[in-house]
């Protein structure tokens, strides 16, 4: 009978405490920060120019796009990435791809061939890529004004998905007349 009794308090125990944490982990989870980005330098192909990606926090949202010429995803891509870089340029965003192992003959040919209107760096052995966790082409990260990394996508269809998520972290575009 003892046992019982025992199996039935901690069974009340279990049915009073359960909802509490996991009311608290819903509440404390959201909250928790992104993991932050780690900060780098690179030179754009084809200038001298060069992006140092702490400049832009506070200041832009950076979609860093690992691709190569070679990534047949990217290529088919390539235009649709050019129109969300072009549609999101004057609300803060910061689209720069980056070209891994790649050449930089190969990267420029990429670049005049689909037409390439957003900035574009090398990392032919990976260096960046790794940090920012690469699993292949094509990967995206994008980074938010904290410079945190506010998501990291792998694989084709993301540039569909881009679009949703930017007005998640720079707004939605105020429609003329509209109230804001």
């Amino acid at each position: 009978m003892l046992e019982v009794v025992h199996a039935g308090y901690y069974t009340l125990v279990v049915a009073r405490v359960l909802p509490a944490l996991l009311l608290l982990l819903c509440v404390v989870a959201p909250l928790a920060a992104a993991p932050a980005a780690p900060g780098f330098t690179v030179r754009l192909l084809g200038s001298q120019r060069v992006l140092d990606s702490r400049d832009l926090i506070g200041k832009k949202v950076l979609v860093l796009r690992f691709q190569a010429s070679w990534c047949k995803p990217c290529v088919k891509e390539s235009a649709a990435l050019a129109r969300v870089a072009a549609r999101y340029r004057a609300r803060g965003v910061e689209i720069l791809a980056i070209h891994v192992q790649d050449t930089a003959v190969d990267a420029q040919r990429f670049v005049l061939e689909q037409k390439v209107a957003y900035p574009v760096a090398l990392d032919p052995r990976l260096t960046l890529a790794n940090r920012f966790g690469f699993k292949g082409t094509p990967y995206t990260v994008v980074v938010d004004r904290r410079g945190e990394m506010a998501a990291q996508l792998h694989g084709e269809s993301v540039v569909r998905r881009l679009p949703r998520l930017l007005d998640s972290l720079v707004g939605t575009p105020s429609v003329a007349g509209a109230s804001p």
